[in-house]
């Protein structure tokens, strides 16, 4: 039995996802044609509109499938282990060279510039990084809490505080000036920075 065209394993549609985020983020979504997509993609544009009914589901498409790209890139970090220092250290130097990445801060703007547009899309995407990055973080730092690692008034707060020193100087920084203003530390320094200024605050 033949797969439907609109199959997720379609490398067709691979292809073509693959191709329209390349499109999207150098040209924007308005600026985006659906006939180079197709043809560099090698397919026809029959195809194309075949498996995605109009620009807009090609952009939705573009974006979960960095969504899911993302969950598996943080996954990671569900397997640190060790003290509080080293498990710490472990999930910021995965999120710091995660959110310094060029193509991670690119899908980021391409969403914040099409949010009015996209606006259930933009929720549900950043919603769900909130839960990936944030989850497994939140749940260590309730683990070295439970075991007396840690005194934390809320794990949440705690968390977003640790997050956010990474954020601040590796992606909100570069995000606004559009590159042009980047962190002079490394992710590493600025990882190992942040896990002292916490532990200083919040280890027991």
């Amino acid at each position: 039995m033949t797969a439907p065209i609109n199959a997720i394993d379609d490398p067709r549609r691979t292809a073509l996802v693959r191709q329209a985020r390349q499109h999207f983020i150098t040209e924007g979504y308005v600026g985006t044609r659906m006939e180079p997509i197709a043809r560099e993609a090698g397919v026809s544009t029959a195809t194309l509109y075949a498996m995605f009914e109009n620009k807009a589901a090609l952009f939705a498409a573009v974006i979960e499938e960095a969504a899911v790209d993302f969950t598996v890139r943080m996954s990671v970090v569900r397997n640190c282990a060790g003290s509080p220092q080293e498990r710490l250290l472990g999930f910021l130097t995965t999120y710091a060279d995660f959110m310094s990445d060029a193509f991670v801060q690119a899908i980021f703007r391409l969403v914040i510039s099409e949010r009015s547009r996209f606006e259930a899309l933009a929720i549900a995407f950043f919603d769900k990084a909130k839960k990936d990055f944030g989850g497994p973080l939140i749940a260590a730092l309730n683990e070295m809490e439970a075991s007396g690692e840690l005194k934390l008034e809320k794990a949440s707060w705690a968390a977003g505080q640790l997050m956010g020193m990474i954020e601040h100087p590796i992606f909100f920084v570069p995000m606004v000036t559009g590159g042009q203003v980047r962190a002079q530390r490394t992710t590493a320094e600025i990882a190992a920075d942040a896990v002292q200024t916490f532990l200083s605050r919040y280890q027991a």
